[in-house]
């Protein structure tokens, strides 16, 4: 039995060495011209060989891989390039239908077609080219006359573009209304936020206006209410984009805050995956803010206190301070805005923004919503956006430092100031009582100054912030 074995051994290896001396027998008798082929046929040959020993070994070993290629051409033929891929079709969107604001959104209807009256024929051109060229040539047998100076057309302005905001085109010269979903609701009981867009017919930047962050500040409702349905489309240069209620949540349920019981106005700019605070406060910023040139976002008092139309900016920002100057009669506090607030994200993003105080919460102010209404009129028009005729008011001053009086006692607060009037240092702004002990806490004015802030008659503990106090001050760098 072992002799057979090795018997056979041997005849295997005598076998292998005339398949091996055959190789280089054939190599120098071909041409040299197929030395290539002889040299793929031997790799083939290992490859084959080494398979047959370990197959894992040939799947994990990519020279081996290389090896089990065909072998080339013997004529040399330019390999032939990819073809590149088409681009991918960008999907259009939809156009936005044009509607009036101040009227129920009807159907949308399609993009009027084309006026075919307007478009000329070929032949009609030539001939119309060939008259005007007889028209310009001098006649021979007329003595020349003086041709008047024309005097230079009044240029007229850019057209706009249409204006591409949440999966649709809003056209020049047109409003509408859009819908705004943050995605974090149930699918099936989801409510789109509601976005007012007016694209103006001329070219322009874009304006955001945002109100009702806090679900209970109601006054910027109705002041970008007004504000946007009375803009003219036509005599409009730039768009303007207003979400009058941001915090739809917290304005169903009357609550400052979101249904997590966070502030969404320490969210901004948000973030894709995280609370439910930091997805609003990102879907809102992508979506719409970035699309802006400029933000005012309007507020409130909060807390059952009221505010004195105002402006909060950070006035160590020249291009923020320049900005508040297109507002009419509202006074400014230097504000530096603190982090996750959307107008300091919007700063840092680049967008000039402010915030506009005006009033208090839980309540529609006539008187408040006028002021934010004719300072928003006035930016347009400073800004180049609107002309109209306006009756300037004293400019207000800059209130660069202020500071809240605090209560120092338990108790209820009775005001003898009113909101806007201007105090001296010591004066008597109000008094607390203790209704079980009737002692009475006089509060005191901690400076000169004016009440730009200040809490409604209620009861108070010690501590509570009462009277703000705004001093007047210059805009730094003047």
């Amino acid at each position: 039995m072992l002799f057979s074995r090795l018997q056979k051994l041997t005849e295997f290896k005598s076998f292998l060495c005339l398949l091996m001396l055959a190789v280089p027998a054939v190599t120098l008798a071909d041409p040299p011209a197929d030395k290539k082929q002889v040299k793929a046929a031997r790799e083939i040959l290992l490859a084959e060989l080494a398979e047959d020993e370990s197959v894992e070994d040939v799947e994990q070993s990519e020279p081996l891989r290389k090896a089990r290629k065909a072998p080339a051409p013997a004529v040399d033929a330019a390999p032939e390039s990819p073809k590149p891929k088409p681009a991918p079709t960008p999907k259009p969107k939809k156009v936005a239908p044009n509607i009036d604001l101040k009227d129920v959104a009807p159907a949308p209807t399609p993009e009027p077609p084309a006026d075919p009256g307007s478009q000329k024929s070929p032949d009609n051109e030539d001939q119309e080219t060939r008259d005007a060229a007889e028209e310009a040539t001098p006649n021979a047998a007329t003595e020349p006359q003086e041709q008047p100076i024309p005097e230079p057309e009044a240029k007229e302005p850019p057209r706009a573009k249409n204006l591409a905001l949440l999966g649709s085109e809003v056209l020049p010269g047109t409003s509408t209304r859009l819908g705004w979903s943050s995605g974090i609701q149930i699918a099936g009981l989801s409510q789109p936020t509601p976005v007012l867009v007016v694209n103006g017919a001329n070219a322009g930047p874009t304006l955001c206006l945002t109100s009702t962050i806090h679900g209970d500040e109601l006054n910027g409702i109705e002041i970008i209410r007004q504000t946007m349905y009375d803009l003219d489309p036509e005599k409009l240069s730039g768009s303007v984009v207003g979400i009058p209620i941001v915090n739809l949540p917290g304005f169903e349920q009357g609550s400052r805050y979101l249904p997590d019981r966070r502030d969404l106005n320490r969210h901004f700019p948000g973030s894709r995956d995280g609370s439910l605070a930091d997805r609003i406060a990102y879907s809102l910023f992508e979506n719409i803010i970035r699309h802006c040139d400029m933000l005012v976002d309007i507020h409130t008092g909060s807390l059952k206190r009221t505010n004195l139309p105002q402006l909060r900016a950070d006035m160590n920002n020249p291009t923020v301070a320049e900005f508040t100057r297109g507002f009419d009669r509202m006074a400014v506090v230097h504000s530096s805005g603190s982090p996750g607030m959307l107008r300091t994200a919007a700063v840092n993003a680049g967008i000039r923004a402010v915030t506009l105080e005006a009033g208090e919460s839980h309540r529609i102010q006539e008187h408040q919503i006028d002021a934010g209404v004719n300072s928003l009129t006035s930016l347009m028009e400073k800004q180049g956006m609107i002309s109209r005729m306006f009756v300037w008011g004293d400019p207000e001053p800059v209130y660069y430092d202020s500071a809240w009086v605090r209560a120092n006692y338990g108790g209820i607060l009775f005001s003898k100031v009113e909101l806007g009037a201007k105090v001296s240092k010591g004066q008597v702004l109000g008094h607390i009582a203790d209704p079980i002990t009737n002692a009475q806490y006089p509060i005191n004015a901690s400076s000169d100054g004016r009440i730009i802030g200040m809490a409604v008659d209620q009861v108070v503990m010690a501590g509570f912030a009462a009277y703000h106090i705004g001093t007047k001050a210059k805009v730094p760098g003047e």
